[in-house]
């Protein structure tokens, strides 16, 4: 049986990571990640160089949530729970079809270390085991084959690429690749 994903505020913990509300005390952390232009290549999202602008992003999560629209998540390490290294996000929940749409973006600094593998991992098997989602999809740009390789070393499939499909803050028209994988291809 599945639930409204929007019903609690996600908060979840595995042997290395944390997933979390983003809170003021993020502001730091949050700002290195948003202001770091390297991570914004393949992303839709526009880089924000004013901290004011990121410390009302935080409150704009809560707002997000709480209209049902998406849930933004604080990525950190179990060894220094008070600094996120990431953000997680979870949206475009369609209930008839009882799927939704993933994405995630790694600080710079923790690349190449498992991370967002595990991340994906922690956020798949949320999204499956408690909420019973039965079908969730990522969108990746052609040239990110980082990110491809992540949701592949989590056994999403490739369906193929959605050409020229989305308009992307900042980089207009774009083709995207989609991935998804079912609850029914858990192994």
């Amino acid at each position: 049986m599945s639930r409204n994903p929007y019903e609690v505020f996600p908060h979840f913990v595995t042997d290395e990571l944390t997933l979390r509300k983003i809170v003021h005390t993020d502001l730091d952390s949050l700002y290195e990640i948003y202001s770091n232009e390297n991570l914004f290549q393949y992303s839709p999202v526009i880089l924000k160089k004013n901290k004011d602008t990121v410390a009302n992003m935080i409150n704009h999560f809560e707002r997000d949530f709480n209209k049902r629209k998406e849930i933004f998540l604080g990525i950190s390490l179990n060894s220094d729970p008070d600094n996120i290294v990431g953000v997680a996000e979870i949206f475009d929940y369609v209930q008839d079809v009882n799927m939704i749409t993933i994405g995630y973006r790694l600080n710079d600094k923790f690349w190449g270390k498992g991370i967002a593998t595990k991340t994906v991992r922690a956020m798949t098997d949320y999204l499956f085991n408690i909420i019973g989602i039965n079908r969730i999809q990522a969108f990746v740009m052609p040239e990110n084959v980082k990110s491809q390789n992540v949701l592949l070393r989590n056994d999403y499939v490739k369906e193929g690429t959605v050409r020229q499909g989305y308009i992307w803050k900042g980089k207009g028209v774009v083709d995207l690749m989609l991935f998804s994988r079912l609850k029914s291809d858990n192994r």
